[in-house]
């Protein structure tokens, strides 16, 4: 069977265990990456407003991918790269220090049930890797319609001492995922959280 088109034009991390590719070219420009970009409403419309940045579309799902390229395609956009990767391995093995000017999380599945709670994102560990791959000062920018999740969030981010909240940017003003206009449409709210990259306290010396 012959292969989709825009597999071409997908970088595929995914089961090759490949580090981030033009990791070094994104260390030394304005960077952002949206992580878990589903069918791709909130990338093309961040690469549009934003065309002298580069901007990374993260997913694992192909079909949602595939959409992302040809809308990306029709709106004739050549700052946007398509990654098929997993979160959890794009973050916390594929990606170097300090690549990342912005990241957005939006709308990620909330896993309510005491024994999916696993499968969230926002642990400790991830945390740190988030931290890890933002640039100075760099923001994490997280969304989502539970306000139960969203708590969470915030308690992990700020009992890491790694982060401070901040103020929504206003450039973003508009933009709306795939995800938040569904919620939108019937009516509910969705809650977003930034996040600002705070220095690693310095390490004391035992004796």
């Amino acid at each position: 069977m012959a292969g989709h088109p825009e597999d071409a034009e997908i970088r595929f991390l995914t089961g090759t265990y490949a580090p981030l590719p033009d990791a070094a070219h994104y260390q030394q420009t304005v960077t952002e990456l949206d992580l878990g970009c589903g069918a791709g409403s909130y990338t093309i419309q961040l690469a549009a407003r934003f065309p002298e940045r580069n901007i990374l579309a993260a997913d694992v799902m192909l079909g949602r991918l595939r959409k992302v390229i040809r809308r990306r395609n029709r709106a004739r956009l050549n700052n946007l790269t398509v990654l098929r990767t997993e979160a959890r391995f794009l973050i916390s093995f594929a990606a170097p220090d300090g690549c990342f000017d912005r990241i957005h999380l939006l709308c990620p599945d909330p896993w309510p049930k005491d024994r999916h709670r696993g499968h969230r994102l926002l642990s400790s560990d991830f945390t740190a890797q988030l931290h890890r791959v933002l640039k100075t000062d760099g923001i994490f920018h997280f969304s989502s319609d539970d306000q139960t999740y969203c708590a969470a969030v915030r308690d992990v981010l700020e009992t890491s001492g790694l982060f401070r909240a901040v103020a929504a940017d206003p450039a973003l003003d508009g933009i709306v995922s795939d995800f938040e206009q569904r919620w939108n449409d019937i009516g509910r709210s969705v809650t977003h959280l930034f996040y600002q990259r705070l220095p690693l306290p310095p390490k004391t010396i035992g004796h």
